[in-house]
């Protein structure tokens, strides 16, 4: 018997965390953290040094035979990979490089390669020129007619300038998430709870002005401002409820009413049509009773009174003579022959 074998799917550590799972700041400082990191080695420089040093040893042992410029050779080599480890730096696309001299700023490198002088020139920052996404929330904040409500925005916002962003504020991501915090807290409290709930858009245009005016000291941009959602406590929810619900019984009844007062106006207007009108009336009540004994097998009773001002009986009673004396007439002619 061959032993089959089901691989298993591999456990994560109780302590690891997928980065889809992380909280967005989170997020935003690993990116810092791996471009800090990135600013002094990367693939690049290190595959320099590696060259370099590999260089010299090689000449080190071409030159065996004469010590001195062997050892020179290696030790060259060493300080030549050293150099370029340090030396040669690497920005991406979306990315500027902020190149101190002396802890003087002396301009932006990249995107791509580029060289600094090591020890004299420093890469303080990598700053990501993207369109970025902050998440605000603004809990328990009230609204103008003092209603405590949770309401969570997106902030879009990009670097246009990353001179300014590095040179103007020590920390521009937690200026910007703080700002657009503080702002949501004033636009709610300036606005009433059905106006946050029925004109998002504008409230997010607003918040985006004030923004945008607050952040462009700083080199940076906020595109747009959207408001996900606004919530509010259960307790408030269900008493919005029930008031929908009686308003729209209100409105049921009102139309209600307003149909019977037009439904007495036509009868009244009716009636003034039929008083000096007797034949119209009495032939208005025979279309009645033909529509509700036209149906086969149907049976109507009306009251004498109505037989009696509509001439009903005495159209029967001429009917039913007329046919009594034809049937007389026509029995009585064969016994007369």
């Amino acid at each position: 018997m061959v032993p089959i074998v089901i691989p298993q799917k591999k456990r994560e550590k109780p302590g690891a965390e997928r980065e889809s799972d992380m909280p967005q700041h989170r997020r935003e400082r690993g990116r810092e953290a791996d471009a800090q990191l990135r600013r002094h080695a990367n693939g690049v420089s290190l595959a320099a040094m590696i060259l370099a040093t590999l260089l010299g040893v090689a000449l080190a042992v071409a030159l065996r035979s004469r010590p001195a410029a062997a050892v020179a050779a290696a030790f060259g080599g060493s300080l030549l990979g050293l150099y370029l480890l340090f030396a040669i730096k690497i920005a991406r696309q979306w990315e500027r490089a902020i190149v101190l001299r002396f802890g003087k700023f002396v301009g932006l490198r990249g995107p791509g390669l580029f060289a600094i002088v090591p020890v004299v020139d420093t890469v303080s920052h990598l700053i990501d020129q993207r369109v970025r996404v902050t998440d605000v929330t603004a809990e328990s904040a009230l609204t103008r007619d003092t209603v405590p409500v949770n309401v969570d925005a997106i902030v879009f916002w990009t670097v246009w300038d990353a001179e300014k962003s590095v040179l103007e504020v020590a920390d521009y991501f937690d200026a910007v998430s703080l700002s657009a915090q503080t702002a949501l807290r004033e636009a709610i409290g300036r606005h009433q709870l059905a106006e946050m709930i029925t004109e998002r858009e504008k409230l997010g245009h607003e918040l985006q002005a004030i923004l945008d005016e607050k952040t462009n000291p700083w080199g940076i941009t906020v595109h747009s401002v959207e408001i996900r959602d606004v919530k509010i406590p259960p307790e408030l929810e269900d008493a919005m409820s029930r008031q929908a619900q009686a308003e729209r019984e209100r409105q049921a009844r009102i139309i209600l009413g307003t149909a019977e007062t037009e439904i007495a106006a036509r009868f009244v207007t009716a009636g003034e049509e039929y008083r000096d009108r007797p034949v119209a009336l009495h032939l208005r009540a025979m279309n009645m009773l033909y529509e509700a004994i036209k149906e086969k097998g149907s049976m109507v009773i009306v009251p004498s009174s109505a037989v009696e001002t509509m001439g009903l009986g005495g159209l029967s009673g001429l009917t039913a003579l007329g046919k009594s004396d034809g049937g007389a007439e026509g029995g009585g002619s064969p016994a007369q022959s």
